[in-house]
């Protein structure tokens, strides 16, 4: 019988990705709210007038206050352009849609499951931090929420991604 790793290291390509930045009072408005939008995208609201295809998964990206006590209330809410769209991204009718070019992105992650709020992501980047002891090869106040279910599944695979230092 396998034990499920504590976390493990990955690299990711660069890529295009379509995102949103929205600053709500809650973190689940945020991220609903800029769904909603990229899902328009996906579904038609697009230069080329046509389902794009879903990809997971969708990334949250939040930064910690000073004090490291709370998040920023900015979080930027990003999904990946399938591989037919990577060399020429479909315009978004939304003007709050933006098409970026990320950096390769190595990160270490790890496994959550239920909802995403600021309580259990706060909760989950402390205990990520318990295990991985004292460190200065990562990120502190930029860390990256990545979902791969629908927000409505109760128990859904979430992960933590502590970014990598260059």
């Amino acid at each position: 019988q396998c034990e499920e790793a504590a976390y493990e290291e990955r690299q990711y390509p660069a890529g295009k990705w379509a995102s949103v930045t929205k600053g709500e009072p809650l973190y689940e408005q945020s991220t609903s709210m800029s769904f909603m939008k990229l899902m328009r995208y996906i579904c038609k609201e697009n230069s080329v007038g046509c389902y794009l295809g879903m990809t997971v998964p969708v990334l949250s990206e939040i930064h910690l206050t000073k004090e490291g006590t709370k998040l920023e209330r900015e979080v930027i809410t990003a999904y990946y352009l399938p591989g037919e769209f990577q060399q020429n991204p479909p315009v978004p009718m939304d003007p709050e849609i933006n098409i970026t070019e990320r950096a390769p992105l190595r990160v270490i992650t790890r496994v959550f499951y239920g909802t995403t709020t600021e309580e259990t992501i706060l909760r989950e980047i402390s205990l990520f931090w318990e295990l991985l002891g004292c460190t200065d090869t990562v990120l502190r106040e930029t860390y990256i929420v990545a979902a791969y279910e629908n927000p409505s599944i109760p128990q859904r695979r979430n992960e933590i991604w502590f970014i990598c230092q260059a």
